[in-house]
């Protein structure tokens, strides 16, 4: 059971590196704000509702926390849904493993398909996705979600696992499809690099980084964080173009998040009592950091804002 601390400023947040220290607000601590869930994944902030949306992919629905009332109940149920973020528009996007698609859900509630093959063949089980300024969603498809019965269905992989970006126009491109195990991604804030997480390397999970090639390929991808241990998975950028990244695994000492410096250094540690798969920013000023933790949801407020769009 989650214990919050009565104490400020909260031990639960850890500094590893004096440049984290002004990330911190003294009377800041971490909130649980919902459990009950199988594994919370993919949660996205929306400001002009003042709620949360997020995964619980094994009960085959996605969540809602509202910040007003604290009220939490069903979004909608169906596919396996995993990753989301909101367009340009502010529209929910996501990624699904049971209809192994990534979908946008329109202002009147009905869904477009905006991805669920390439080149003839299904896509594997579409995971995270994130969408640029210019209106490109990109997505990673590893074959987690058919590995087995219990995020999706299992089925037979056709496709090498890969990174997509879809168009404005609807025309699909892979872009990357040499990261063992693509996972959780997010751009820098000025959309020169884009990172993907690396969960199948060996011996040790990886965050990699790619050169953004005029605005639409990626190149000289290399490893950026070799997590050493830990368990990277979803994470995303503020504006200083620090990662704060689901983290967790093995020893519940890393269970929480980790940050870490535009140069690859963890500079922070958010301690929390079960692994956290995914974060968004979120709160009037995106400076509330929502993190999805495998039965539940948390929060903290934080000295920084995360990107626009992440």
């Amino acid at each position: 059971m989650w214990e919050p601390s009565t104490r400020y400023p909260d031990p639960n947040i850890v500094t590893l590196d004096p440049s984290f220290a002004k990330y911190r607000i003294a009377q800041s601590s971490v909130e649980q704000l919902a459990g009950g869930c199988r594994w919370s994944e993919g949660p996205v902030w929306f400001g002009d509702g003042r709620y949360v949306l997020w995964s619980d992919i094994p009960n085959n629905r996605i969540m809602k926390w509202e910040e007003e009332t604290g009220a939490v109940s069903v979004f909608r149920r169906g596919n396996n849904s995993n990753g989301n973020t909101r367009d340009r528009q502010g529209r929910l996007v996501t990624c699904e493993h049971d209809s192994r698609r990534v979908t946008r859900t329109e202002y009147d509630g009905s869904i477009t398909v905006l991805a669920d093959s390439y080149q003839g063949k299904p896509l594997n089980s579409p995971n995270d996705v994130v969408v640029k300024s210019d209106g490109s969603v990109w997505f990673t498809d590893p074959p987690f979600g058919i590995s087995g019965y219990y995020e999706g269905h299992k089925a037979p992989q056709e496709l090498t696992a890969a990174v997509y970006r879809i168009d404005p126009d609807g025309a699909i491109a892979l872009v990357a499809d040499d990261v063992p195990g693509p996972n959780g991604l997010a751009f820098s804030p000025d959309e020169s690099l884009l990172y993907v997480v690396a969960s199948r390397a060996e011996p040790h999970r990886q965050l990699w980084a790619y050169d953004v090639v005029e605005g639409r390929k990626l190149a000289r991808g290399r490893v950026f964080i070799d997590a050493a241990g830990g368990t990277p998975d979803g994470f995303r950028v503020d504006i200083d173009g620090n990662l704060w990244c689901g983290w967790g695994m093995g020893d519940p000492e890393l269970d929480g998040v980790r940050i870490f410096n535009p140069a690859g250094a963890p500079i922070g540690h958010i301690k929390l009592p079960e692994r956290c798969a995914n974060v968004c920013f979120g709160g009037l000023y995106r400076n509330r950091l929502f993190m999805a933790a495998s039965h539940g949801l948390y929060s903290v407020y934080m000295n920084t804002q995360g990107v626009k769009g992440g």
